[in-house]
């Protein structure tokens, strides 16, 4: 369990920083043996570099598992007291930070959901996390493992030629404090939609989008028809086993692994967003699809991380695509228990920032 904690001192980016890491690791579905052997293996593999090459390698991957939630620009001991936090942070919105600190706003950091820079260039390697979640859902080990290492290289080939540091250099010449957050705050959804949803024992798939109505951040959503759909199936059909697979490790797995959740008795995939090539496969796998959304799905996650900030003290600014939805600090996070978070009574800022959500296509 990791509680919101009131802070009696002053948060810095370090300490926020750290506060994302430590939640995802809490809501991590690879489970805390994993992780531990993931950072185990990556402290071998610094040891065995020769003296030469260890200054290229990325040493917080030796306490922090997930590559794509980095500080990108800015001290870990630079103290914060007010953020603005976006879905997507581009030079737009680093441009818009800074205008609003010129016309007062005390803006001490800016916080992207989606990862830029070298978080961005990294996103490749964290969809691997999905190898142990597939795995929990009964597909064998090998048959995951052999299907999402050839999609990590297809991912690694897109990112290549990306402009990864395009925001990140915006924000240095502006002196404006910089981190990423992604599979950190993933993973905080993941564990609260399964818990939610499986909480109202859903039978037939209308049950499913029912279920996720109830959450504030899906009727914003809805209110401007980017609501909860059902991809694949019909809202009438029985929903069998449901796989919560899409929600976390990186960006869009192997459209191959939906034959194989099929055959070992999955019956309905729950996700964030879907590309129209995994749709296809997922009905040749005969499965029922429902995708919650992507920007307030990514705003639930971020939401979850976001009280927890605020709880250390930190007053969040929305913008570009954050639906921000305030919780109760004292409500638990109970990860890995079968009881799920009660719905608070909450009030919506939404967030509508001039600047337009790029869509990457590696994401």
């Amino acid at each position: 369990k990791v509680l919101p904690q009131r802070n009696s001192g002053q948060a810095t980016l370090g300490s926020l920083y750290h506060l994302a890491v430590q939640l995802g690791r809490a809501a991590d579905p690879r489970g805390g043996e994993r992780i531990d052997d993931i950072l185990a293996l990556e402290q071998r593999t610094f040891n065995e570099l020769p003296a030469k090459r260890k200054q290229f390698f990325d040493t917080e991957a030796l306490t922090n598992p997930y590559p794509d939630t980095r500080i990108l620009v800015g001290d870990h001991t630079h103290p914060v007291k007010t953020v603005m936090v976006g879905i997507d942070i581009g030079p737009a919105e680093i441009l818009l930070a800074d205008r609003l600190r010129e016309r007062g706003t005390p803006i001490d950091a800016v916080i992207s959901h989606h990862p830029e820079g070298q978080a961005l260039a990294q996103l490749d390697t964290q969809v691997l996390l999905q190898t142990d979640l597939l795995a929990n859902y009964g597909v064998p080990l090998h048959i995951a493992e052999h299907l999402l290492e050839k999609r990590v290289a297809e991912l690694g080939r897109s990112l290549s030629p990306i402009n990864h540091n395009q925001a990140v250099d915006a924000a240095r010449l502006l002196d404006v404090a910089f981190m990423s957050t992604h599979t950190a705050s993933d993973n905080l959804v993941y564990q609260f939609m399964k818990q939610f949803v499986m909480a109202h024992q859903p039978k037939i798939v209308d049950d499913i989008i029912d279920a996720l109505m109830e959450l504030e951040e899906y009727q914003v959503a809805t209110k401007y028809g980017a609501g909860p759909r059902i991809y694949v199936g019909h809202g009438k059909r029985r929903v069998g086993a449901i796989a919560f697979t899409e929600l976390t490790g990186g960006t869009s797995g192997a459209k191959e692994v939906y034959e194989h959740l099929s055959s070992h008795g999955i019956g309905t995939v729950v996700g964030m967003h879907m590309k129209e090539e995994f749709k296809k496969a997922a009905e040749e796998a005969l499965l029922n699809v429902v995708i919650s959304g992507h920007m307030s799905s990514d705003s639930l996650g971020m939401n979850l991380l976001m009280d927890h900030f605020e709880a250390a003290g930190v007053t969040v600014i929305p913008a570009s695509g954050f639906i921000r939805v305030a919780r109760p600090a004292k409500q638990p996070q109970r990860y890995g228990h079968t009881s799920p978070p009660k719905e608070p009574t909450h009030s919506t800022r939404a967030a509508h920032s001039g600047s337009a959500l790029r869509a990457k296509e590696a994401r």
